[in-house]
């Protein structure tokens, strides 16, 4: 959880770093560096939808055993 935690902190870190340097602002930084995860855990619970949906069709299926296969 340590790990977890400090990576976080990193993560939270490199985002206002980054768009305080595109804005000049800590303002947007400290909001983008807060919605950005909340936006992309919804895309990661609805891309697991899409996998799942994926993996579930026949040919799916097939292609993601030759994938692991090679």
């Amino acid at each position: 959880m340590t790990k977890t935690i400090s990576f976080g902190i990193v993560h939270f870190t490199v985002a206002i770093g980054v768009v305080y340097a595109l804005t000049g602002s800590l303002v947007i930084g400290g909001l983008i560096a807060l919605i950005e995860p909340l936006v992309n855990t919804a895309a990661y619970h609805y891309h697991e939808k899409a996998w799942a949906w994926f993996r579930a069709r026949p040919c799916g299926r097939q292609r993601a055993a030759s994938a692991l296969a090679s």
